[in-house]
């Protein structure tokens, strides 16, 4: 069967791959219909992931269908739609056996410690699949990147009449946002792009956006929304190690700053600061599977709509064409899919 491989930073190759074999205990052999491209795949392509190994198959936004199914799974059954929770997990180690399974000290992301979906069939421990009778494929496979977004705001636990700041309007900003307005907190979102803060206003209904301009207007104009408050929770989705470095200086006193961005870079920011006004600074890797039922719950009962961040297609065939201009501002991705063919 084809597979599309990232042999080494900037080079893809379609290659063949032998089938899998039947599924083993506990685990499920899936049909990839929809992958899901995200920033952690940018930068794989780029070679800015500082966990990806080469040569590397990618896709971790998953939806797929089940085919078969190995001795003992009860879950899950032939014929099942499925999200795939795609951090693999020892649990064995310390942070499995007291739930944190999300850093497990043992931990493969598929796509990106392991292989992912950018093939036909491959096979997964069945727990790591999340049925849903009403949901498309296309779908399910944004429910990791909503996953991403829900953790991050449990992180930072924004409460009504809070303010989060949520910087990055990408992907992953956006399931930031997702949540914070469940959470019944003011969101407010910065961005350099004004296009993506277009979206938000307009399609996410969130009025409070500010266009980022890398200078001290930023922190005026929040200052200014907030009534001089700052922000209770700051929530940088941009994976970028200079907004990273600065994002401390948003948060108010007693205030949670929450890293959902990824960067190989060093983060560096003034202690007196964080001091002064006793800031919580937090990490927030991967997600838990709780995560992945309560979106697939919110997406079924229109709380959540998928469907305007589908931007952009393609099949497997077409990625390596289309791959760089998708990581262009001047293409407008918010989220690209691709199709798998049998």
């Amino acid at each position: 069967m084809k597979a599309l491989q990232l042999t080494e930073p900037k080079h893809w190759q379609l290659i063949d791959t032998p089938a899998p074999e039947a599924p083993g205990e506990g685990e499920a052999l899936v049909r990839v219909h929809q992958v899901g491209i995200c920033g952690t795949d940018y930068s794989g392509y780029l070679g800015k992931m500082p966990f990806y190994s080469y040569p590397r198959i990618p896709g971790h936004e998953l939806g797929v269908e089940v085919v078969g199914v190995g001795p003992g799974v009860t879950a899950v059954k032939v014929g099942d739609r499925c999200s795939v929770e795609p951090y693999i997990n020892c649990q064995k180690c310390y942070s499995c056996k007291t739930g944190h399974t999300n850093c497990c000290e043992n931990h493969q992301t598929l796509g990106v410690h392991c292989d992912g979906g950018l093939r036909p069939f491959f096979k997964v421990p069945a727990r790591k699949l999340h049925v849903s009778r009403r949901l498309e494929f296309d779908q399910l496979a944004l429910v990791e990147t909503l996953a991403i977004g829900c953790h991050a705001v449990n992180r930072g636990n924004p409460q009504p009449g809070e303010t989060v700041l949520v910087i990055g309007a990408g992907p992953i900003g956006l399931s930031v946002v997702e949540f914070a307005k469940l959470s019944g907190a003011r969101t407010v979102v910065m961005d350099m792009n004004e296009t993506r803060l277009r979206f938000v206003r307009e399609v996410m209904g969130i009025g409070d956006t500010i266009q980022a301009s890398g200078t001290d207007a930023d922190l005026k104009a929040l200052d200014e929304l907030t009534g001089g408050t700052l922000a209770q929770v700051v929530v940088d989705a941009t994976g970028s190690h200079h907004s990273m470095s600065g994002a401390l200086k948003y948060v108010g006193f007693a205030g949670r700053l929450v890293y959902v961005g990824v960067t190989s870079e060093e983060v560096h920011f003034p202690h007196p600061l964080m001091h002064r006004r006793e800031i919580s600074v937090l990490a927030s890797r991967n997600a838990l599977s709780p995560d992945f039922t309560r979106i697939i719950e919110l997406i079924e009962a229109g709380s959540i709509n998928t469907r305007p961040w589908m931007t952009h297609r393609a099949t497997l065939e077409e990625v390596p064409g289309v791959f760089t201009h998708w990581m262009q501002p001047e293409s407008a991705v918010l989220k690209a899919l691709v199709s798998i063919a049998e």
